[in-house]
């Protein structure tokens, strides 16, 4: 996997990059300002379309105290928003893109890189987590203003650790909402979970039985937020173990 520029005539007239996977060019060039988030859409492309050792769903998921959140959720959501946060408050970060489910042990693989920021979250995250720890904004690109926030120490060093699941939570983000979180049925879950994932229909039966047998072992919830502060309360205290509706 590398990125490139175009042809010499393009490079003097309007400077643009190219994403190659094995020689191939699966993207249109981009401005090359915009190198380093084509990388990142690039990498998520090339694991979302051939790694299948494992069930993947698209998921930010965070743990603590030894037990994983997964959160599916569409762009919007303000999925990657509150998995940021989590993170700036110790949540060890596993990936605000994918989570890896092994289909023999029902674990989560880590998968941590930078946390994609979008256009207003930038700047709330900026304010919420120390300002040094959110890389240069990318703007104008085919999703608006892009940053990310850096990887904490702790959660590379810990790459190699598996997680066990212990919620599956789909967030919302309602502006002027009160937090809420509402349990919700296996049965719905696992259906949102299949919807959610990235290679169900390549893997088929070992797909859906993980996603059952995950479902199964999991607090099922719905949550709905505006407060980051509040959010954060809520899942400390189902980190903790002080309420589990």
């Amino acid at each position: 996997m590398r990125l490139t520029h175009t042809g010499a005539v393009r490079r003097l007239v309007h400077k643009q990059i190219v994403f190659e996977i094995d020689g191939e060019r699966p993207f249109l060039p981009l401005p090359h300002n915009q190198a380093f988030p084509m990388f990142e859409w690039g990498m998520n492309w090339c694991i979302s379309t051939n790694l299948h050792k494992w069930v993947l769903i698209h998921s930010a998921v965070v743990e603590k105290n030894g037990r994983a959140v997964i959160m599916p959720a569409p762009p919007g959501s303000g999925k990657s928003t509150l998995c940021a946060a989590l993170v700036a408050r110790g949540w060890r970060l596993l990936s605000d893109e994918m989570a890896l489910i092994d289909p023999s042990s029902g674990l989560l693989q880590p998968f941590p890189r930078p946390v994609s920021l979008k256009n207003q979250s930038i700047q709330i995250i900026r304010d919420f987590a120390s300002p040094d720890v959110i890389g240069p904004v990318f703007a104008d690109t085919h999703k608006g203003d892009i940053a990310h926030l850096k990887v904490p120490t702790a959660s590379r060093e810990r790459a190699l650790e598996c997680a066990q699941p212990g919620w599956i939570i789909f967030p919302r983000y309602k502006a002027g909402a009160a937090t809420r979180l509402s349990s919700m049925s296996k049965a719905a879950a696992v259906m949102q979970l299949a919807g959610n994932s990235f290679n169900q229909d390549r893997l088929g039966d070992t797909a859906f039985r993980t996603l059952v047998r995950v479902a199964a072992q999991c607090g099922t919830h719905e949550f709905e937020y505006s407060m980051l502060d509040d959010a954060l309360r809520c899942f400390d205290n189902l980190a903790n173990g002080v309420f589990d509706p």
